[in-house]
């Protein structure tokens, strides 16, 4: 076999995920990215490990008035499902001050060999991985779930999800309406474990 050489140092990468910080959702402001400037974005996302190429995940991208009609949706069914009314307007202003939001489905698919866990788990990395390409192209970005992605009814009347599928996360992109303070990180000593045999 033909000596492979190793890859190559990316620095300029490694920067970006040293400094990268999501934008709160409510800070974000038009213009939002239209369908030309989030095409090549979901294909970053989708380059997400898969293992046994289920493709276990899939986009649906809301703008609109479907973000007015989601908006009116998480306060029938907070109420239905007995939310605090902070937590539902919390929800509700989500969608209705937003103009782009992608939702990341979790669309698990039948294998002997990939249990559905791991599958979840290429959808979460699938969010992730949307919110960096975004934050990449120069673009805000947030990760958010709640309720609204745990709900089945939310689910299915609002994105039309099979019964098998549901929210890994729904992704507000924008442009960034304010600069957020630096949180605080993780101590790595303290959740760090090093076996060396």
């Amino acid at each position: 076999m033909p000596d492979i050489p190793p890859l190559a140092p990316q620095p300029q990468v490694l920067e970006f995920l040293k400094t990268r910080r999501s934008r709160p959702a409510k800070t974000l402001r038009a213009p939002y990215p239209d369908r030309a400037a989030l095409e090549p974005l979901l294909e970053l996302a989708a380059r997400t490990p898969d293992h046994g190429k289920l493709e276990p995940w899939r986009f649906i991208v809301l703008t609109g008035t479907a973000l007015s009609r989601l908006a009116i949706m998480t306060q029938t069914r907070g109420v239905a499902l007995g939310i605090s009314p902070e937590k539902i307007e919390k929800a509700r202003a989500s969608f209705e001050q937003a103009g782009c939001v992608v939702a990341v489905i979790a669309s698990p698919k039948p294998s002997e060999k990939i249990p559905k866990i791991e599958q979840q788990h290429s959808a979460g990395a699938v969010c992730l991985a949307l919110v960096n390409a975004a934050l990449a192209a120069g673009w805000g970005a947030n990760w958010l779930t709640g309720y609204t992605a745990h709900d089945a009814d939310f689910g299915a009347e609002g994105l039309g999800l099979s019964n098998s599928e549901t929210v890994a996360g729904f992704i507000h992109i924008g442009t960034e309406g304010a600069v957020p303070p630096e949180r605080p990180r993780p101590d790595l000593s303290a959740i760090t474990q090093w076996v060396s045999e």
